[in-house]
């Protein structure tokens, strides 16, 4: 009897430590429940504040990026595309969608980042990062567009691109070199079919202002020209004015003098992002003028004169338009170009290789024949 009496009082004692048990589990199942709708009521709302402001942020900024170009902070870009991706999710069909939101994981994957995006949601426009902005640049039609069909564009078996029309090659290949290369063994560049090549003739330091010639000119221009390479020279200028930009035009026609050149002279104007740099405070009027000054004086010598540059010196350092005379020469590295307007060359990489070069090197492709200009 007394055993069944401990049996019962064990079973009874079990019984309340499960239902304590399960009463316990009860209450804190409803303590996260309730913890998830308060996390998901803010989410909800705070989604639906933050689609208000974007779209707000999307509808003005569009209106102004229709007449001007505007710059952008890392807050407003997030804001862009995120209103691009729901106008494509919620104005389009359902196969627009995948193919939009398969090409928005592409972009995302690749690593390409904020400003691929942007390009892609942007098309009509063109969009420059620089030093934590971006820059967006209507597309326009007082400039000579470039004619070039990016379909017809292909590398060769060494990764050298080439240009077709008709099923034709109508492109020339070409590198660019400075003392960065050391020495060249210009014999094999032109059996690797070199066909030209733009040598850097010199330089004006950014902080003190000197002209200095390029190490490596006299070897390298003579070596090219001697191999059957045709050559072209381009310098490095930090001029802060007209007579700066004159006198260095004036320095490479008296360096060249001895050279017979049938490419381009050309001015390279890049940014430098030092404190210390001369240029730093320069205006895009005042950059452009000092271009202009330059060009126009190789020019008046019967040279050809060639503007180098990047997105950033075509969109943000110079204007266009007051240099839609000059050819250009234009840097990208890319499988594909990204500038609309008028190029006569395209430096695609800067880490091509040719034989008779030890180092990694720029490669150049242009859309025919400089030297018959």
């Amino acid at each position: 009897m007394l055993g069944n009496n401990l049996q019962v009082k064990k079973r009874k004692k079990k019984r309340r430590r499960s239902e304590n048990g399960i009463l316990f589990g009860s209450i804190v199942l409803c303590v996260v429940t309730l913890i998830a709708i308060t996390i998901s009521l803010l989410v909800v709302f705070k989604y639906r504040d933050a689609k208000i402001e974007t779209m707000t942020v999307m509808n003005e900024l569009d209106e102004l990026r229709m007449k001007e170009a505007v710059t952008y902070t890392q807050e407003e870009v997030d804001a862009l595309i995120t209103g691009a991706v729901e106008e494509a999710v919620s104005e389009t069909t359902e196969e627009v969608q995948e193919d939009f939101l398969g090409k928005l994981k592409e972009l995302i994957l690749s690593g390409d980042g904020t400003t691929a995006m942007l390009r892609y949601f942007y098309p009509n426009e063109i969009v420059v990062a620089d030093s934590g902005q971006y820059y967006f640049f209507p597309i326009s039609e007082n400039l000579k567009h470039n004619t070039y069909d990016p379909e017809l564009l292909a590398f060769d078996e060494d990764m050298n691109m080439e240009y077709y029309e008709n099923g034709e090659k109508i492109s020339h290949k070409g590198i660019d070199v400075s003392r960065y290369q050391g020495e060249i063994n210009w014999k094999k560049a032109a059996a690797d079919d070199v066909e030209y090549a733009f040598i850097r003739l010199g330089i004006r330091g950014y902080t003190k202002g000197e002209i200095q010639q390029d190490a490596t000119f006299r070897a390298n221009i003579e070596g090219a020209l001697e191999n059957g390479i045709d050559a072209g020279v381009y310098f490095f200028t930090q001029a802060v004015s007209v007579e700066e930009a004159e006198e260095e035009a004036q320095y490479v026609l008296e360096t060249i003098e001895p050279y017979h050149l049938e490419y381009p002279v050309v001015i390279d104007v890049e940014a430098v992002n030092n404190d210390a740099a001369r240029t730093l405070g320069l205006t895009k009027e005042e950059r452009t003028q000092y271009c202009i000054a330059f060009c126009e004086k190789i020019k008046e010598a019967g040279y050809t004169p060639m503007i180098y540059g990047n997105l950033k010196t075509f969109m943000l350092l110079l204007d266009l338009e007051q240099l839609e005379e000059y050819d250009k020469w234009f840097a990208y590295y890319d499988e594909q170009f990204y500038f609309p307007y008028d190029f006569k060359v395209w430096q695609y990489t800067d880490s091509g290789s040719v034989d008779g070069i030890g180092t990694a090197v720029d490669m150049n492709i242009s859309f025919g024949d400089l030297s018959a200009e």
